[in-house]
Protein backbone atom coordinates (compact mmCIF):
# COMPACT_ATOMS: atom_id res chain seq x y z
CA UNK A 1 0.00 0.00 0.00
CA UNK A 2 1.53 3.66 -0.85
CA UNK A 3 2.07 6.10 1.78
CA UNK A 4 -0.53 8.49 0.22
CA UNK A 5 -3.06 5.62 1.29
CA UNK A 6 -2.38 5.11 4.61
CA UNK A 7 -2.51 9.04 5.22
CA UNK A 8 -5.91 8.97 3.33
CA UNK A 9 -6.92 6.17 5.58
CA UNK A 10 -5.27 7.91 8.80
CA UNK A 11 -7.94 11.23 7.81
CA UNK A 12 -10.98 9.19 7.05
CA UNK A 13 -10.82 7.53 10.71
CA UNK A 14 -9.98 10.38 12.53
CA UNK A 15 -12.83 12.01 10.70
CA UNK A 16 -15.15 9.22 11.71
CA UNK A 17 -14.14 7.96 14.92
CA UNK A 18 -11.84 11.15 16.51
CA UNK A 19 -13.62 13.44 15.97
CA UNK A 20 -11.16 15.92 15.19
CA UNK A 21 -6.92 15.63 15.54
CA UNK A 22 -5.42 16.43 18.20
CA UNK A 23 -3.41 19.00 18.39
CA UNK A 24 0.11 18.81 16.80
CA UNK A 25 2.34 19.22 20.09
CA UNK A 26 -0.02 16.85 21.33
CA UNK A 27 0.58 14.22 18.48
CA UNK A 28 4.41 15.01 19.28
CA UNK A 29 3.98 14.18 22.90
CA UNK A 30 2.47 10.61 21.74
CA UNK A 31 4.59 10.01 19.15
CA UNK A 32 7.27 10.17 22.20
CA UNK A 33 5.33 8.31 23.59
CA UNK A 34 4.30 5.73 21.15
CA UNK A 35 8.24 5.39 20.89
CA UNK A 36 9.43 5.10 23.80
CA UNK A 37 6.98 1.74 23.82
CA UNK A 38 8.68 0.57 21.34
CA UNK A 39 12.29 1.35 23.04
CA UNK A 40 10.82 -0.37 26.13
CA UNK A 41 10.14 -3.56 23.78
CA UNK A 42 13.75 -3.51 21.90
CA UNK A 43 15.89 -2.77 25.25
CA UNK A 44 13.99 -5.64 27.26
CA UNK A 45 13.56 -8.51 24.17
CA UNK A 46 16.50 -7.82 21.98
CA UNK A 47 18.48 -5.83 24.35
CA UNK A 48 20.28 -6.49 27.65
CA UNK A 49 17.58 -5.64 29.96
CA UNK A 50 15.84 -8.27 31.44
CA UNK A 51 11.77 -8.56 30.09
CA UNK A 52 9.43 -8.44 32.59
CA UNK A 53 6.55 -10.63 32.81
CA UNK A 54 4.01 -7.83 32.37
CA UNK A 55 6.09 -6.87 28.73
CA UNK A 56 5.89 -10.58 27.84
CA UNK A 57 2.74 -9.76 26.05
CA UNK A 58 3.30 -6.52 24.38
CA UNK A 59 3.19 -7.05 20.67
CA UNK A 60 6.05 -5.10 18.73
CA UNK A 61 4.00 -4.73 15.62
CA UNK A 62 0.91 -3.29 17.43
CA UNK A 63 3.70 -0.32 18.80
CA UNK A 64 5.23 0.36 15.59
CA UNK A 65 1.71 0.65 14.43
CA UNK A 66 1.02 3.23 16.75
CA UNK A 67 4.00 5.04 15.70
CA UNK A 68 2.99 5.13 12.31
CA UNK A 69 -0.73 6.10 13.14
CA UNK A 70 0.71 9.31 14.73
CA UNK A 71 3.05 10.03 12.01
CA UNK A 72 0.57 9.87 9.65
CA UNK A 73 -1.67 12.13 11.78
CA UNK A 74 1.44 14.71 12.14
CA UNK A 75 1.63 14.22 7.91
CA UNK A 76 -1.89 15.04 7.81
CA UNK A 77 -2.09 18.06 9.79
CA UNK A 78 1.13 19.81 8.70
CA UNK A 79 0.07 18.93 4.67
CA UNK A 80 3.07 17.04 4.50
CA UNK A 81 2.62 14.36 1.63
CA UNK A 82 4.87 11.77 2.90
CA UNK A 83 5.25 9.35 -0.24
CA UNK A 84 6.87 12.30 -1.84
CA UNK A 85 9.04 12.94 0.95
CA UNK A 86 9.93 9.07 1.81
CA UNK A 87 10.48 9.08 -2.20
CA UNK A 88 12.83 11.92 -1.74
CA UNK A 89 14.44 10.87 0.97
CA UNK A 90 15.36 6.99 -0.77
CA UNK A 91 16.71 8.51 -3.82
CA UNK A 92 19.03 10.90 -1.91
CA UNK A 93 20.23 8.42 0.45
CA UNK A 94 20.91 5.48 -2.55
CA UNK A 95 22.96 8.23 -4.56
CA UNK A 96 25.07 9.62 -0.92
CA UNK A 97 25.36 6.02 0.48
CA UNK A 98 25.48 4.00 -3.13
CA UNK A 99 29.37 2.92 -2.27
CA UNK A 100 29.42 3.34 1.49
CA UNK A 101 27.94 0.55 2.99
CA UNK A 102 29.31 -1.70 0.06
CA UNK A 103 32.96 -0.42 1.51
CA UNK A 104 32.50 -0.44 5.31
CA UNK A 105 34.56 -2.72 6.36
CA UNK A 106 32.98 -3.06 9.60
CA UNK A 107 29.70 -4.33 7.77
CA UNK A 108 31.02 -7.53 6.53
Amino acid sequence: MEITKLQQEADEWIKKVGVRYFNELTNMAMLTEEVGEVARIIARRYGEQSEKESDLSKDLGEELADVLFVVLCLANQTGTDLQAAFDAKMKKKTERDADRHQNNKKLQ
